[in-house]
């Protein structure tokens, strides 16, 4: 099968979208597909001689953000892509190449497929903060819906993002299925990070061997609550003297977060990284002792399945995300307010047995996320998508089929 990626977001920049296209593009291509990749010319620091990437002209977003905005030439496109025989178009975006995707499918009458990845309309003022002097969220509803409905099916990475398209005033009408985000461990963790090495980076840190590492990991933006998050760091660090928080990521708010958090970081109780290397984040997960995030704006989150894989045990706010993942009292706990949350922390910082207990179920627990299963319901998609153009699928009848997988 020949498929084309579509995606806005692209290495050098790091995202949990950049992982995604990047692990299923090298699985889908293990498995003996052919797969292109339509996305934005970035910078120089990245460059590729693979014949299968087509890089279209973008410039710079700006808005402190390290995006680029696709400004793609539709016929040299459309001429590459009925050159290479491609099947399908699987979109990762809403936006340029997003939108260009949509167009190259129409024109050369072929399926296209989008991954919703975000719920722009509740979010779209974190993200594209400028947006919102302009935009009401009547008009990205709007934007929204004129775009996904376009598409023969759409895939939702959890529940929560399956239903929240699926919501009377958005786009009940356009078939959608379920198929988890998954990590490679192959590449996320190569190696394990042997005990010298966690020892090492905790005193890097100013962390005790015997002290109590809570871990976040994650863009440090308002949509992810990390102002609530660090309120609980506070409160629990000043409650149990061996606990220490760790803020691992950078983003719009981490200016504002290091200076409400200036104390405590004078007195080493938090601590703040900024940006780690993706391939160097797992000996974090592994030296830490639980992981905690207050974030409700998750669609199905990558760092909870890293965290997971490396038998964290997890502290977070209830949030429908997690259904399939953060199982209440067996490998952590789901928390209606942060005062919850302070009290489950306090009571597993001074549970070894529990951590333990928690930590084997979060193992036990990622193994239904293997990237390998992951690629294997994605394939089935673009088969019954294919197989159904140019009528579009049958929801039900598809997620029996991934549920078999």
């Amino acid at each position: 099968m020949t498929i084309a990626l579509f995606s806005d977001s692209y290495l050098p920049t790091k995202s949990g979208i950049v992982t995604v296209v990047v692990q299923l593009r090298e699985q889908l291509i293990k498995m003996g597909h052919r797969v292109i990749l339509v996305t934005v010319n970035t910078t120089d620091e990245y460059t590729t001689d693979d014949p299968d990437i087509y890089r279209v002209h973008s410039v710079p977003l700006g808005l402190g953000t390290d995006q680029f905005l696709a400004l793609p030439a539709m016929h040299p496109l459309v001429h590459y892509l009925k050159a290479q025989n491609v099947e399908i178009i699987h979109c990762h975006t809403e936006f340029g190449v997003g939108k260009a995707g949509l167009r190259a499918a129409r024109i050369l009458k072929i399926p296209a497929i989008c991954t919703t990845h975000t719920m722009w309309v509740d979010f779209y003022k974190y993200y594209l903060p400028h947006v919102q002097k302009i935009m009401r969220p009547s008009m990205v509803v709007s934007f929204m819906n004129h775009f996904y409905k376009k598409f023969h099916a759409l895939i939702g990475v959890s529940v929560k993002a399956r239903n929240y398209y699926k919501q009377p005033d958005m786009i009940p009408q356009v078939p959608s299925v379920i198929i988890p985000n998954s990590i490679d461990s192959s590449k996320f963790m190569a190696e394990h990070a042997t005990e010298e090495e966690k020892l090492a980076l905790r005193t890097q840190l100013g962390i005790d061997k015997d002290d109590i590492m809570l871990l976040f990991v994650g863009r440090v933006g308002e949509e992810k609550r990390v102002i609530e998050l660090v309120k609980v760091f506070q409160n629990v660090t000043a409650k149990n003297p061996k606990i220490k928080a760790v803020i691992v990521g950078n983003g719009p708010a981490y200016e504002e977060l290091v200076y409400a958090a200036r104390n405590e970081i004078l007195e080493k109780k938090i601590i703040f990284t900024g940006f780690v290397d993706w391939q160097k984040v797992h000996t974090y997960y592994e030296t830490a002792n639980i992981f905690v995030t207050c974030s409700l704006s998750e669609m199905h989150s990558m760092t909870i399945l890293e965290a997971q894989m490396t038998g964290l045990p997890l502290v977070l706010r209830r949030d429908d995300s997690y259904l399939d993942s953060v199982f209440d009292g067996q490998n952590g706990y789901l928390c209606d307010t942060e005062r919850e949350m302070e009290k489950h922390i306090l009571e597993l910082a001074k549970d070894k047995h529990k951590r333990e207990q928690f930590s084997r179920r979060s193992l036990d627990v990622t193994k239904k996320f293997t990237i390998e299963t992951h690629v294997k319901k994605t394939i089935k998609v673009y088969e019954e998508v294919i197989k159904a153009y140019p009528k579009k699928i049958d929801e039900n009848k598809v997620m029996k089929m991934l549920e078999k997988i």
